[in-house]
């Protein structure tokens, strides 16, 4: 089943307002807010429920221009918004220079969400029909989505106050995803019409905290913006991987590797088998050269960044930085395998490894994943391949030219665009158990 029937939740508070020619996609981090303004190449139309097609030809997106700012210092606290007015105020400046840059605006934004406590889960249920020769129906299939979402929101809960010793937390529910049926082992991209016995679904959901959502309309409402979805930025990744094409045949592992957090996903075949995060990102690298080497925040930063380069840096600089980071890369790499050891039910694991993000270009996170054995208690087939993610080669984007210092820090940028044009692409029915049916299983 394609990437495209998995698409993000609307906010009910969303108003269902005339379709701009122009997106904003916004990536709050930890470090800094990212922002991309760009335009579907053909006009968006949305698809009546329920319908099939081969490709999205109103997919393509033509990127108008790039921006990025520094947070200041309190903004944001463990990849969470923690002061909305200095957030806003970041933003701005954000937006201010990728409109100044491209000559363009725009009202509509999507708006992406990630850190340790965004928790996912995919799920497989079994459910044996007792009236196998009845054709499947739209209500009851939705009663089996709806009773997955309420299994996985009730587990991912108690998950989460267990960690965070919170009993009174509120979850919000972000992006679901089919990612497989079947009846009767016979596997299906829809199954209304079908009879059989027995229906068997994977189903992918994700929740954030209902706090960390709100904050993010807070700050949309005092930017002016209509917030078109809020999205799980791996989520994002994965969509902007695989572009409009329905047949796809894709399978990686992706690493987003922040500022504050890291993110692992696996696709397999086009679908998304689920994400993982956890609190480990470039600034404890920072943090662990500050430390071990008594240099200032800064210095750390800079030496930290210069690493891969040893026309900056002399071999013994290098080594010393090296092995101060050593603790600090055993913990990230532990953090890797203990996400994708969670990934029971894919086996082997992919065989190449995507890295992008705002961390993904530190020499030491690539070194440490192509050269290291922390893959060998891992489903892995054989050694995998690390690449860089190129923003580039991502299918579906039309550049009106090449941005300077444009790497895989704006990839789940890129992928919050092409979930907007997904969002508006879905049925224009905003609730119900046909609209909801009809973003998951249309195209």
């Amino acid at each position: 089943m394609s990437f495209l029937n998995k698409l993000p939740i609307k906010p009910e508070s969303s108003p269902d307002k005339e379709q701009k020619s122009t997106l904003l996609g916004l990536d709050i981090g930890s470090s800094s807010v990212k922002c991309i303004l760009a335009t579907p190449v053909n006009p968006i139309k949305p698809e009546k429920p329920l319908k099939f097609k081969k490709s999205l030809s109103s997919g393509k997106l033509k990127v108008l221009g790039v921006s990025r700012a520094v947070h200041s210092p309190g903004n944001m606290h463990d990849g969470r918004i923690a002061d909305i007015s200095g957030v806003v105020a970041t933003c701005e400046k954000a937006i201010h220079e990728v409109e100044s840059l491209s000559g363009e605006s725009a009202k509509s934004v999507v708006v992406g969400v990630s850190g340790e406590q965004v928790k996912s889960k995919t799920s497989t249920i079994r459910y044996h029909r007792n009236s196998k020769n009845k054709p499947v129906s739209e209500a009851e299939l939705g009663e089996l989505l709806e009773k997955i979402e309420k299994r996985n929101l009730e587990k991912l809960k108690t998950e989460l106050e267990l960690e965070t010793d919170n009993p009174e937390i509120d979850l919000s529910l972000i992006n679901t995803s089919v990612v497989s049926i079947s009846i009767d082992g016979y596997r299906i991209n829809n199954p209304v019409g079908f009879k059989g016995s027995e229906v068997v679904i994977e189903y992918y959901t994700a929740f954030a905290p209902t706090v960390v959502v709100s904050a993010i309309e807070k700050v949309c409402s005092e930017l002016e913006l209509d917030l078109l979805t809020v999205v799980v930025e791996p989520f994002a990744i994965c969509r902007a991987c695989l572009g409009d094409e329905v047949d796809v045949d894709f399978s990686a592992v992706l690493i987003d590797a922040g500022a504050g957090t890291t993110s692992v996903s696996v696709i397999e075949s086009g679908d998304i088998c689920g994400t993982k995060m956890f609190n480990i990102g470039g600034n404890s690298f920072t943090r662990q050269l500050t430390e071990s080497l008594n240099l200032s925040p800064r210095k750390a930063e800079i030496l930290k960044l210069n690493l891969g380069d040893d026309t900056k840096l002399s071999d013994g600089t290098i080594a010393k930085a090296s092995g101060a980071l050593g603790r600090s890369l055993s913990v990230w790499l532990a953090g890797v395998s203990m996400a994708l050891d969670e990934f029971k039910n894919v086996e082997p694991l992919p065989g190449d490894i995507f890295l992008c993000g705002g961390s993904s270009n530190l020499f030491p996170l690539e070194e440490a994943l192509a050269v290291s054995d922390w893959f060998e208690p891992l489903a892995f087939s054989g050694r995998p391949l690390v690449h860089l993610l190129d923003p580039f080669s991502l299918p579906d984007f039309v550049w009106e030219s090449h941005p300077e210092k444009f790497d895989g820090v704006f990839v789940p940028c890129l992928g919050l665009l092409r979930v907007a044009v997904d969002t508006l692409l879905a049925s224009p029915e905003k609730t119900g158990l046909k609209a909801k049916l009809s973003k998951l299983l249309s195209h």
